[in-house]
């Protein structure tokens, strides 16, 4: 028996997919759930595993092309006995019909296949057949800039030059990415060029845009970590033995903020002009580094879950962030942000809003530093792991006041909380 594997579904908004690498040659077995092949997206790469364990008889995705999702783009051969299980379908995209079945090999090449046009620039099929309709010639294609995987010209990138065409240049939106000149002024002998590949695209746009939209206003505190750090080391090994992950400091973080985010709702807001959207459901968004960038998965409705809940949580996304498990889906929907340049050595630091938020927590590296500690025989000195925290907010709707009250709020909870407590069902 023959199945058709197709590019999958990764998010309710993605039409296409580009394929980055195969791990699997023409002829090579394949389990189930091993991973096939590696696709990227505007917002993230994935690793696709395989519905079924069989034989790769046909590779018809091409390395670096896009297609459109459904698109057949390889086939594995497989025992007729062999089901392929819904919940296996989820796992490479979020609606029925990723793999179809077939009983013969004929390519399936309609609507398919990128087309190529002189300068070797690729363009799905949906981008050709808008232009088509809509009467935009090759020649006017290649003049716009893409915004998808390298480059990619995408469904977004042809709207937008058909909604400005005659008036303004498509560059111009492409904010904080805008040629300078200084292409033509360097010797090509002297340097090398480096194309962005999507994430980064993504992230200089992103973040150039909160800083034109936001007002960003900083404040700093400290927080004692002592307690919460001796109990990780003194229970991190029991820890990771019940419940199958280490627990680190960010989990602590993590229930402080959602705590804080209760006692003071309106941090927990995205504004829409002259509109404030405040949400329901706390999603606190933690920024994991991945490869040469960064995503923002969040621990969603945090609002309800226990400690234990909120640090499964974060380990499930870090490790789906670091293996490229994550779908677009998993990357929308943070009202809140929290960004840990610690792990790097970083006393502090500045970090950027993230969009539509109105707010983000940086957190610094903790620290052994001789402190003065308040006691009722007087004051003492005494060496505390100190951290320093950074927040961000926009001050368009989050005052000083507002702001200062917020982050200390999360200062006491870091430094009155009980973690045993927390715990105890699982120590």
């Amino acid at each position: 028996m023959i199945f058709d594997i197709v590019m999958p579904k990764m998010g309710e908004s993605l039409t296409e997919g580009t394929v980055l690498e195969w791990k699997k040659k023409v002829g090579e077995t394949i389990d189930k759930d091993e991973t096939l092949l590696e696709i990227a997206t505007d917002k993230v790469d994935s690793e696709i595993p395989s519905p079924v364990s069989g034989t790769v008889v046909e590779i018809i995705g091409e390395l670096n092309k896009t297609y459109d999702v459904d698109s057949v783009i390889a086939r594995v051969e497989t025992s007729d006995d062999v089901q392929v299980t819904p919940a296996k379908k989820v796992a490479a995209r979020s609606t029925e019909g990723s793999f179809r079945e077939s009983t013969e090999l004929t390519p399936k090449t309609q609507n398919q296949t990128p087309i190529t046009f002189g300068d070797e620039r690729f363009y799905s099929p949906l981008v050709r057949s808008i232009a088509t309709r809509e009467g935009v010639s090759p020649a006017e294609l290649q003049q716009i800039p893409g915004t998808g995987f390298r480059g990619r010209l995408s469904k977004r990138d042809v709207l937008f030059y058909l909604e400005t065409r005659g008036h303004n240049s498509p560059t111009e939106r492409i904010t904080g990415l805008e040629p300078t000149g200084l292409v033509e002024q360097v010797n090509p002998d002297d340097v090398e060029f480096i194309e962005m590949d999507s994430m980064r695209k993504s992230i200089a746009k992103h973040m150039r845009n909160s800083l034109d939209t936001a007002a960003h206003v900083y404040v700093t505190s400290e927080a004692d970590m002592t307690p919460i750090m001796t109990f990780i080391s003194q229970n991190n090994s029991a820890f990771k033995t019940k419940v199958g992950h280490s627990l680190t400091v960010t989990h602590f973080i993590a229930l402080a903020v959602r705590d804080a985010l209760l006692e003071f709702p309106l941090i927990n807001s995205s504004l829409d002009g002259a509109q404030i959207i405040r949400h329901k459901h706390l999603n606190v968004g933690i920024a994991v580094a991945v490869g040469n960038g960064l995503v923002v998965p969040p621990v969603r409705n945090a609002e309800h879950k226990s400690l234990l809940e909120i640090s499964d949580d974060i380990s499930e996304i870090v490790s789906k962030a670091r293996n490229k498990k994550l779908s677009l889906d998993d990357l929308e929907g943070a009202t809140f942000s929290i960004t840990n340049f610690g792990v790097f050595g970083n006393l502090a630091g500045y970090p950027i809003i993230n969009q539509p938020n109105v707010a983000i927590l940086g957190v610094g590296a903790i620290k052994k530093r001789p402190v003065v500690l308040e006691t009722e025989s007087g004051d003492e000195i005494a060496v505390r792991q100190i951290c320093i925290f950074t927040l961000g907010f926009d001050h368009r709707l989050v005052d000083g006041a507002l702001g200062g009250q917020f982050i200390e709020a999360i200062i006491k909870n870091l430094e009155t909380i009980d973690p045993a407590t927390h715990f105890a069902d699982v120590l």
